[in-house]
């Protein structure tokens, strides 16, 4: 048997409302986030520092606000203009 089969049939051997506990908790374990918050945010800092240095290198060219609210607006339109 697999360790899931195991849980299982161990799970299924406790009363109802045990079962609807155990249930519950890994109901619950599936909503938690993966990651911490300060795993997210060292993600989002490496981020932020890679397109930083996009900028820099000239990979990338900025685009200003008033454009990229623009495109923003068309596209959640559904229009989809050309560049």
């Amino acid at each position: 048997m697999s360790d899931v089969e195991d849980v299982l049939v161990a799970a299924l051997r406790l009363s109802a409302e045990d079962r609807a506990a155990v249930a519950a908790a890994l109901i619950q374990s599936l909503d938690e986030p993966e990651q911490t918050t300060e795993e997210v945010e060292a993600a989002w800092a490496e981020e932020l520092q890679q397109r930083l240095a996009d900028v820099d290198a000239g990979v990338v060219t900025p685009v200003p606000w008033p454009e990229a609210r623009r495109r923003i607006l068309a596209a959640a339109s559904g229009r989809r203009e050309a560049r």
